[in-house]
């Protein structure tokens, strides 16, 4: 087991090139946000722009596409039945996310397995949230490409894995990481990282303040901005959940807790300074 610390950030993040534009730092689409939870992508959506994505499309219920605009104006936005559209863009992506606040129905099911279906061989997926459940529900049993990346909880680990919580050992964890072929970002107060191709990373930070709604769907947005603008790899996956924690733990030093929204504001100031330590 490999412990994250802070050498993690100064060898992923690096300084933008002089010569760049939007697309130099990738295209991103996040899929989430049913009528009831559209708190959920707006959050991750927040994390993957403020994280550095270059060009970021949100496919959400339109109940929630004023909220995202007040909100994000710099997030692209389209609904669950514009399916020309959804399709144009997602062929696109570079990183594509799902699941955050996207809710149980078929209708869902069934745009989950398009994009596992459609997944092309250079694009990272995320899978986050319902997602998860989705997949596991509806049985959507496919051996994963090494670029798909699962982003459970505990419980929702349980859900997929078929481990209960006192099966989940790092032995375990690792043999079902290995069945699925996806990496996965294990989250807990330790959250830990699994992929056949390294050895696990495990991040030794994270507060009990960080425990509040939408901790994880932050976290998965910035694994998603990561991903689309740095080396796609186990190493930025690990630089986020890092990164992720430390800014939750300079937080809790002077706040009771730390919410996901403050997160992401302070992102483009951290990177910076990881940016110009390593440069």
């Amino acid at each position: 087991m490999v412990q994250l610390n802070n050498d993690i950030l100064h060898k992923v993040i690096t300084k933008r090139p002089e010569n760049s534009h939007k697309g130099t730092f990738g295209r991103v689409v996040l899929i989430g946000g049913n009528h009831q939870y559209g708190g959920a992508i707006i959050m991750s959506a927040e994390a993957c722009i403020k994280s550095g994505a270059g060009l970021t499309t949100v496919v959400t219920a339109e109940k929630n596409h004023t909220a995202l605009h007040t909100r994000l104006p710099e997030a692209m936005v389209l609904d669950f039945n514009e399916t020309k559209t959804l399709y144009q863009v997602l062929e696109k992506a570079d990183v594509i996310l799902i699941g955050p606040g996207l809710g149980l129905a078929k209708e869902m099911a069934m745009l989950l397995k398009e994009v596992l279906t459609n997944q092309q061989a250079e694009q990272w997926l995320v899978i986050d949230g319902s997602a998860i459940t989705l997949f596991k529900d509806y049985k959507l049993s496919l051996k994963f490409p090494e670029q798909t990346i699962f982003t459970p909880h505990l419980a929702e680990w349980t859900h997929l894995s078929g481990l209960s919580f006192i099966q989940q050992t790092d032995e375990n964890n690792r043999a079902k990481q290995a069945l699925l072929g996806a990496k996965i970002v294990l989250k807990s107060h330790r959250t830990t990282i699994y992929d056949d191709a390294v050895a696990y990373y495990q991040n030794p930070l994270g507060n009990p303040g960080m425990a509040t709604g939408g901790m994880g769907d932050t976290l998965a947005g910035m694994i998603t901005g990561f991903l689309a603008q740095f080396e796609k790899n186990t190493d930025t996956v690990g630089a986020a959940v890092y990164l992720h924690s430390l800014i939750g733990d300079d937080l809790a030093e002077e706040n009771y807790v730390v919410l996901p929204t403050t997160i992401s504001e302070a992102l483009p100031r951290y990177m910076k300074k990881y940016a110009l330590e390593r440069n």
